[in-house]
């Protein structure tokens, strides 16, 4: 009997099976370095608008006596664009393109930085990092909870959207009564649905990962790389609610 020629036939499954692994990881990590890309383009554009009255003035309506009296047109347009674009990634995932896919993408990272910028403006610089480094802590448990977890949390899913759904119904509402003391209690429902979804949508990600590992004959690798775009933009959605939700509940204002 050749004992190497069945060390190597032993050896063979473990192989393939790091192979199969190191797909998903792949898939995985693109995820999150789209997601970083965001978050930096959004940081940047937030900082940049901030610190450039000239071209925050094109954002901002003032009254005749030079005081700010709320959001120009264009400010308005800045702040509902990357809803707008949000639906156009989800509505047209198989008709665009990768390219076309990410353009929007970056698209909407940019704009989401702009509309951020009032927040530089009405908060103190305290507020902010501390309520960043929080969300960043929080994001970063529940995402690691979500990858290591056994628990199929997809049992919550629905839990989790009738939730989230409630959340922005509330909200609207809000918006027309202008309740300060209901926004604060929002805010504590807002963390705590956005920190869920963070550990839902991180678990749901692996899945697809090794879901593309399964079928990596049947999905393009153009298809592979729009679903890590879609990934990058829910754990981005994910990581943002909760820190405008914690600014809202510990910022302090200017």
């Amino acid at each position: 009997m050749d004992n190497n020629n069945n060390y190597e036939w032993a050896q063979r499954p473990v192989y393939v099976q790091e192979e199969k692994g190191a797909v998903a990881k792949k898939f995985f990590a693109n995820v999150f370095l789209w997601m970083f890309i965001a978050l930096g383009l959004s940081t940047l554009a937030a900082f940049f608008m901030a610190n450039t009255p000239g071209y925050m003035d094109y954002l901002i309506r003032y009254d005749e006596t030079g005081m700010r009296a709320g959001m120009s047109t264009l400010g308005y347009i800045v702040m509902f664009a990357p809803l707008g674009l949000v639906m156009l990634m989800s509505a047209g995932l198989s008709r665009l393109s990768y390219t076309a896919l990410l353009g929007v993408f970056v698209l909407y990272s940019v704009l989401t930085g702009v509309s951020l910028s009032f927040i530089l403006l009405a908060y103190t610089t305290g507020s902010i990092v501390s309520c960043f480094a929080a969300a960043a802590g929080i994001f970063g448990i529940m995402a690691f909870l979500g990858y290591t977890t056994n628990t199929d949390l997809t049992q919550f899913r629905s839990i989790l959207m009738v939730g989230l759904i409630g959340l922005v119904i509330c909200t609207v509402i809000n918006m027309f009564l202008g309740s300060s003391q209901f926004d604060y209690i929002l805010s504590f429902f807002g963390v705590a649905i956005f920190t869920a979804l963070t550990a839902y949508d991180v678990q749901k990600l692996k899945m697809i990962g090794q879901g593309i590992e399964e079928n990596g004959d049947t999905i393009a690798a153009a298809d592979s790389k729009k679903l890590a775009i879609m990934g990058a933009l829910s754990l981005y959605l994910d990581f943002l609610n909760i820190f405008l939700y914690l600014l809202r509940i510990f910022g302090n204002r200017r």
